[in-house]
């Protein structure tokens, strides 16, 4: 579908698409949904996005155009568009977009890594239909989440182990969640090896998703491989699906 619109078929480090030419994130979303849609699967897939909004925040504002070159910056700004938009806007950029795309359940580090406050209103917001997910904002570390949990800044954590250093600072930081009702988004890192360990961590505590890349790389596709090794071996598992954000509703395994 890409290569139809003239687009990079280029991949990230974490294995997606990377086409240049996209001018806004609800253009991103429309190619994504229109992919899902020819793909046959509508009714079962939805969207995550990372928005990673620490690296295009600039001077107390987030600018969209931070990686724009060429045609699409001269256009923007020919259209008196050239991408800043000031904190307040982001907020309600984000409420249009989950608006305008139903299937966008999960969005992670919406806003700079330490504003706390911008979280908590997104989170107010949209947060009962949404996950909106702390990584940059809370790195796995206790202090932090206890933190956004006081300020109700978001209502999930990603687990990244090797973020925090240890895996009981880790477990200590998903119980906390777990204990506030917080969902908890078990990840992998840009620079991966082709170690499988992280997908029994997320089978292990029950996390209900799993963040591991696209798998068109080696390194990405060794973590789904190890889910469905641990399918097999483990057959009456439920399956979260719809509830990764509550696994704990979920029936309990068969004995």
């Amino acid at each position: 579908m890409l290569k139809e619109k003239g687009l990079s078929t280029a991949v990230g480090d974490e294995g997606g698409f990377a086409p240049d030419g996209i001018s806004s994130p609800a253009e991103a979303m429309k190619l994504l949904n229109e992919a899902i849609q020819r793909a046959g699967h509508a009714d079962v897939v939805s969207i995550g996005s990372d928005p990673a909004a620490s690296e295009f925040f600039q001077d107390g504002a987030y600018n969209f155009m931070f990686k724009a070159s060429g045609k699409v910056l001269e256009e923007a700004r020919a259209a008196g568009k050239p991408g800043l938009v000031s904190k307040e806007a982001m907020v309600q950029t984000y409420i249009d977009l989950v608006a305008e795309f139903s299937n966008i359940v999960l969005l992670e580090d919406p806003f700079h890594e330490d504003d706390f406050a911008l979280h908590a209103q997104l989170t107010a917001k949209v947060g009962d239909k949404v996950e909106i997910v702390g990584d940059d904002l809370y790195t796995t570390n206790v202090e932090r989440v206890q933190k956004g949990v006081e300020m109700k800044a978001t209502n999930a954590m990603l687990l990244k182990i090797n973020q925090i250093g240890t895996l009981s600072e880790s477990l200590a930081a998903w119980k906390l969640c777990r204990d506030n009702g917080w969902g908890v988004f078990v990840s992998h890192r840009s620079g991966e090896t082709e170690d499988t360990w992280l997908a029994d961590v997320a089978v292990g505590i029950a996390a209900g998703h799993l963040k591991t890349g696209a798998p068109c790389r080696s390194e990405r596709l060794a973590k789904y491989n190890q889910l469905l090794r641990i399918e097999e071996m483990a057959p009456d598992l439920p399956f979260c699906g719809r509830h990764f954000r509550t696994p704990w509703t979920l029936p309990a395994a068969k004995k």
